[in-house]
């Protein structure tokens, strides 16, 4: 992996793209709790003439510890990593936590986004006091009721088990720290002021932030469009990864024929 200090961190990252068009905007892809870089298929790493950057967030993957305490805190790392690759306007997109810091980054940085994609992700997202619990007492157990809820129930369970053991790579202090942070944010009062291009995507069958929530950022954010993925539940992008990826190419495209355009 390739890897840039940034102030008193080390941010571990990929980078992607052949051929790329110097018309579309990059793109920068933010995981979600306890997840890594690999949690976007190469379906979507691999996007046609996109420069792609996948992100280990601080404390994840490869990225060296602490992890950030604060959904905030990680908008801002993501804004230090843009400026150090010298990127002033990107696509941000970014999967359950990653949707937050998303979200949290547009109402911050608005000026530098040409567009953000929310994947299973809301202005609100509630995380249950068990599951917090059991995160320090029980991490084995709560770890496999995490998978279990992340996947439409006709997931194959190789592919359950491969997550699970992503999961439980994680030390549960940052797992535990990552739900808190989710806990804390709230922009409900915050997210109509959103003005850049939008699409928020999510899977119809998605138990940890279910479909209402990604309706709901529809509603409030003007222009934005929707799409849910049937036969999807929370990890949306590993089950459906080549009608994710067709939304976010097309998703792109249309941002790239109205820079042209303009």
């Amino acid at each position: 992996m390739e890897s840039i200090v940034l102030g008193n961190r080390s941010l571990s990252y990929r980078s992607y793209g052949r051929h790329v068009d110097s018309n579309r905007p990059p793109l920068v892809l933010l995981h979600g709790a306890g997840g890594n870089h690999l949690v976007w298929p190469p379906q979507v790493r691999h996007l046609p003439h996109t420069a792609v950057y996948a992100l280990d967030l601080p404390g994840h993957g490869a990225s060296p510890y602490p992890a950030c305490a604060t959904i905030s805190a990680y908008s801002e790392v993501v804004r230090d990593f843009t400026d150090a690759l010298e990127l002033p306007w990107f696509v941000l997109a970014g999967h359950s936590m990653g949707g937050a810091i998303t979200l949290d980054f547009a109402l911050a940085y608005e000026h530098r986004l040409a567009g953000i994609i929310a994947v299973g992700a809301g202005a609100r997202m509630k995380v249950a006091a068990s599951l917090l619990d059991g995160i320090i007492n029980d991490f084995m157990g709560t770890t496999e009721r995490i998978v279990d809820s992340s996947y439409d129930a006709t997931t194959p369970a190789e592919a359950k088990e491969i997550y699970l053991r992503h999961l439980r790579d994680n030390d549960p202090v940052t797992l535990y720290n990552d739900f808190v942070a989710v806990e804390s944010y709230d922009i409900r009062d915050r997210i109509a002021t959103v003005e850049v291009p939008t699409l928020v995507l999510c899977g119809r069958n998605d138990r940890m932030t279910p479909p209402a929530l990604s309706s709901t950022l529809h509603e409030r954010i003007q222009g934005s469009r929707l799409h849910i993925v049937e036969g999807a539940g929370h990890h949306v992008m590993l089950e459906k990864p080549d009608e994710v990826a067709q939304q976010i190419g097309y998703f792109l495209q249309t941002l790239t024929d109205s820079f042209l355009n303009a």
